[in-house]
């Protein structure tokens, strides 16, 4: 019986009203949605509420389904509904086809907001107890990767949903709204990808903002640099901070003692507008483009980062897989380059994100792949950095080359 099991609560639908009130429209919706995720219908059943103090009544219904069901109720008179779908990945694994599934419904009733959570049912077979079950994620609309993950802790946070879980490959693993972030046992290829490339190719970096970065990887890779003086995190979500302390200490190695680093909770564009400070490195260590946190990847956000970098300094982001989200790259870099001066893309295969993934160092004078490695090496001993399990002298120029496909993505 071991699947996948995914709820959603739908706040002020700006569907038309007949997807509220007429059981017909909705059961259409939900037949045609079950057929396009892929998910046998076998049988549905609706019922239609009558009206309440002159209020239109809502409509309840079930779509039986081969691998389980859809479930839905709503609330025309506050515009809310509920949505339930679960199915069994006894023969097949049809968790793709239930995200599938919840999004095309979610989507035709446009929501103002939503909350969405996922609980993994346990497989009671007596040849599969204590086996972990497998959380996914999807890299585009076609393409969805996972791991088996246990022990799953989920916190609804005042801005998102953060899951904590135990997986084989990796350890203690956090997840935002459904989207890996961060590990103990292969943080670094994100962590020192992201930090020193930059960190390197800049003569003196000695202040620091990291918006984001609650995980504290991205401050404990930067704060390796003895020239750096002062390093800000700029976090939103202060759960993230104090999760990430108590059971990731693996990934920030107790960073935040460091008297060099300062902890802002709260909105980092509003720190950024209200700073006069300024920094030789800005990391943006956000959730993905595709996420609440798109407008910072839009040029406003990104012109007033630029405002507050030192002469010389860099804005440092990942921009996605340029396999599975080409389009996005492609269209984040060119706004990329109508901003900054410089823009120097790369890769670096991130065992956690399932892709080969794109960063970018954006300067209106640096240039980091035009650093050689007998500079990188000089660096790094004059630094004192020496704790990387990725990064190396010989690794900095090669994060530059770029594959053909990669290179028409981002070319000027």
């Amino acid at each position: 019986m071991q699947g996948l099991h995914l709820t959603a609560d739908l706040y002020q639908c700006t569907c038309d009203q007949a997807l509220m009130i007429c059981a017909d429209t909705i059961a259409q919706v939900c037949r045609e949605q079950t057929h396009a995720s892929g998910l046998t219908l076998v049988e549905d059943k609706w019922v239609k509420f009558p009206e309440w103090q002159g209020q239109p009544g809502g409509v309840t219904g079930a779509v039986l389904l081969a691998e389980s069901h859809l479930a839905i109720h709503t609330w025309p008179e506050t515009g809310n509904v509920t949505i339930d779908v679960y199915v069994c990945n006894f023969s097949d694994d049809n968790s793709a086809k239930a995200q599938a599934l919840m999004d095309g419904v979610i989507a035709a009733y446009a929501p103002q907001d939503a909350v969405r959570q996922q609980l993994w049912r346990g497989d009671i077979s007596t040849n599969n107890i204590g086996q972990y079950p497998w959380v996914m994620e999807h890299l585009n609309a076609n393409a969805a990767f996972g791991y088996r993950a246990g022990n799953v802790q989920r916190i609804q946070t005042p801005y998102q949903t953060l899951e904590m879980m135990d997986t084989p490959s990796f350890g203690r693993v956090m997840r935002l709204d459904n989207y890996f972030m961060t590990s103990e046992r292969e943080e670094f290829f994100y962590h020192e990808c992201m930090a020193h490339p930059a960190a390197i190719a800049h003569p003196q970096p000695q202040q620091a903002l990291v918006i984001g970065g609650g995980d504290g990887g991205m401050a404990e890779e930067l704060l390796k640099h003895n020239t750096m003086q002062r390093l800000v995190l700029a976090e939103l979500d202060e759960v993230v901070i104090n999760t990430s302390k108590e059971q990731l200490q693996a990934v920030h190695n107790n960073v935040w003692d460091d008297p060099r680093l300062e902890v802002k909770i709260g909105d980092g564009m509003a720190y950024i507008d209200a700073t006069e400070d300024r920094f030789d490195l800005l990391v943006m260590d956000l959730t993905d483009p595709d996420t609440p946190a798109g407008s910072l990847y839009e040029a406003p956000a990104l012109r007033r980062m630029q405002r507050v970098l030192n002469p010389g300094g860099a804005v440092v982001l990942h921009i996605g897989s340029p396999i599975f989200n080409a389009e996005q790259v492609r269209k984040l870099t060119a706004t990329l380059r109508q901003t900054f001066a410089h823009v120097s893309c790369f890769g670096v295969y991130v065992p956690l994100y399932g892709a080969y993934w794109g960063m970018a160092i954006c300067s209106d004078s640096l240039q980091p792949a035009s650093i050689n490695a007998e500079v990188v090496a000089q660096r790094l001993a004059e630094r004192g950095v020496d704790d990387l399990q990725y990064y190396n002298a010989e690794i900095h120029g090669a994060l530059f080359a770029l594959p053909n496909y990669y290179r028409k993505l981002v070319q000027a």
